[in-house]
C-alpha cells in the first residue's frame, strides 16, 4: 500500500508545500524538474546542494492501462490512475522532507546526517552515487562485525 495512495492533493499543491516548508527551514534556493519518468527537486540549505530524484511512474504501466481485474481501462481512466499515483509519490517526498527536517529540529541528528546520501558534490553527483558502489564492494570482501559486540573482559 502506498502512503497517500488515495490523497485529492495535486502536484502542484504539494510542490507550494515543500517549497514553503524549505523556505521556512531557510533554503536560499529551491527548484524542481521533470522529464519522462522522473522528477528532480534541488534546494540549497545550510551551504549544500540537496538534490532528490523522484521515480515516476510510467503512463504506459499495466496498472493503469488495466484494471485489478484484468480490464483494458479508458484513456481517461488510465490518466486519472497514473495522475494519482504521481500525486502519492509527490505526497511521499514531502514526508521523507519533513521528517528529515523535523529530526534536525529535534536534535536527533545533524542536517550533514539527516541529507548525507542526497547532497550534490561539485561533479555533480550525490554522495549516495559516489558511496554505493563501495558499500556492495565492502560487503563483499570484508566479514561483517557482530551486531553487539563481545563483553570486554575487565582487567584483573
Amino acid at each position: 500500500m502506498a502512503y497517500a495512495e488515495n490523497t485529492s492533493v495535486s502536484v502542484s499543491k504539494t510542490k507550494g508545500e515543500i517549497d514553503g516548508l524549505l523556505r521556512k527551514h531557510r533554503a536560499t534556493g529551491f527548484g524542481s524538474f521533470e522529464e519522462q519518468n522522473r522528477a528532480l527537486l534541488v534546494f540549497q540549505m545550510q551551504e549544500r546542494r540537496i538534490r532528490f530524484e523522484l521515480p515516476l511512474p510510467s503512463q504506459m504501466d499495466k496498472q493503469f492501462i488495466m484494471t485489478a481485474r484484468g480490464q483494458r481501462r479508458t484513456a481517461e481512466a488510465a490518466m486519472q490512475a497514473w495522475e494519482q499515483a504521481c500525486r502519492s509519490r509527490w505526497r511521499a517526498l514531502f514526508l521523507c522532507i519533513k521528517a528529515k527536517l523535523e529530526s534536525i529540529d529535534s536534535g536527533i541528528e545533524s542536517f550533514e546526517d539527516a541529507f548525507l546520501a542526497h547532497i550534490q558534490m561539485p561533479d555533480g553527483m550525490t554522495v549516495a552515487e559516489h558511496v554505493k558502489p563501495n558499500i556492495a564492494i565492502a560487503y563483499q570482501t570484508n566479514p561483517m562485525q557482530p551486531l553487539l559486540p563481545a563483553p570486554k573482559r575487565s582487567e584483573q
